[in-house]
């Protein structure tokens, strides 16, 4: 299909999420986390009284609820997750004949998204999917959703940690602006918890699995009542290890433990929260300013859901003062950090009762260092 390059008004028309059915509460990750800490403890008492080994610490329910925000978070698969002598999930692999779970999930929000916005496979040309981890390297997960879903054009796979979501809606502006599409589906299937190193006390209690996804087009072609207009992206990174994983194709090579610690989920927290805040906050005035936008006019922020005291502070470093929940809302609490998905659950789920003309920012910020945004305008 042929495009041509449009000035017509790039717009969201539709957002879906799929839920896992499995919660895992903090209580219940902490009492496993516990039991096996005070095993590996007893096991390793010698050594540890040798200075030889580190003594596991303990946590607590409430630790993680002050230091997160999160109460729960849902999971695709609960079962080894809290077996202590397991701590990780337990996945049967699937044939090559079969469908991938990332294409499964992912699947169930885009026809959730397509519904929103009144499309039919035929109406998309591009499939964008943008997450922290793809289970497999080719072919690409997006190729297999736009297979299963009936869908003419291309797709492609971007990895992007925290930002991956914001990053894949700025690939499909950009494909809408450029001509190259007329209508994309961006998802973003999480599937993060087999990445999660359950045995570590700082991060076992992170992260949760979804997927999300979301319909962009341009305004010619709209027809749901429910929209709203992109007036700018922006982007930023800044490289660092603060956050990271090492899991990859050279493992085999090096003859290392491919499942070692360093190949899961690790950070130094403390220095994401001091370094990440000024960056996102400077990244949101700034774009904000290009746009003759004052922050104190913006309706609603839908940021990054990872840590509910680091979004405080970057919208404090903002506006210079905390602001009601209702227009910085959390979703981390009952979902936990699912990623890049998070802010994308968050305005899925709180987009409907803005007024025409309202302004709202979505905006990501973590490993990498990278920061994304994209500031809406509500339609009519």
């Amino acid at each position: 299909m042929k495009h041509q390059i449009s000035a017509s008004p790039i717009i969201i028309t539709g957002t879906g999420l799929w839920t896992p059915e499995h919660i895992i509460t903090n209580e219940e990750l902490v009492d496993s986390y516990n039991d096996w800490a005070q095993k590996f403890n007893a096991d390793h008492a010698a050594a540890i009284t040798a200075g030889e080994m580190e003594e596991k610490p303990l946590s607590s329910a409430r630790f993680i609820e002050k230091a997160s925000g999160i109460k729960s978070r849902y999971v695709y698969e609960k079962e080894g997750i809290l077996d202590i002598d397991r701590m990780r999930p337990r996945f049967t692999e699937r044939p090559e004949s079969a469908i991938s779970r990332q294409a499964e999930i992912g699947i169930a929000a885009a026809r959730m998204a397509m519904a929103a916005a009144k499309k039919t496979a035929s109406d998309i040309d591009a499939v964008i999917v943008a997450c922290t981890y793809t289970e497999r390297a080719y072919p690409a997960i997006a190729i297999e959703i736009q297979e299963q879903l009936g869908i003419n054009g291309f797709g492609f796979d971007m990895l992007g940690a925290c930002s991956a979501a914001t990053f894949g809606l700025h690939r499909a502006y950009d494909c809408l602006a450029s001509g190259s599409a007329s209508c994309v589906l961006a998802v973003n299937p999480e599937l993060v918890t087999p990445q999660v190193n359950f045995q570590d006390r700082d991060s076992h209690f992170i992260f949760g699995d979804v997927a999300t996804a979301v319909i962009l087009e341009r305004a010619e072609t709209r027809v749901a009542e429910n929209y709203f207009q992109v007036l700018g992206t922006k982007a930023l990174t800044r490289f660092s290890s603060h956050i990271r994983s090492n899991f990859g194709h050279l493992s085999r090579a090096t003859d290392v433990d491919p499942y070692g610690w360093d190949k899961l989920f690790h950070q130094a927290g403390r220095k994401v929260f001091e370094e990440v805040s000024p960056i996102a906050a400077q990244h949101l005035a700034d774009h904000l300013a290009s746009l003759g936008i004052r922050p104190a006019d913006v309706r609603r922020f839908w940021l990054h859901q990872a840590n509910m005291n680091m979004n405080k502070m970057v919208i404090r470093q903002l506006l210079g003062e905390d602001v009601p929940l209702d227009k910085t809302p959390f979703i981390l609490d009952r979902y936990g950090n699912t990623a890049s998905a998070g802010l994308i659950i968050a305005f899925h789920l709180t987009n409907t009762d803005l007024n025409t003309g309202d302004i709202g920012v979505i905006c990501s910020f973590g490993a990498g260092y990278s920061v994304g945004s994209l500031v809406l305008r509500k339609g009519q």
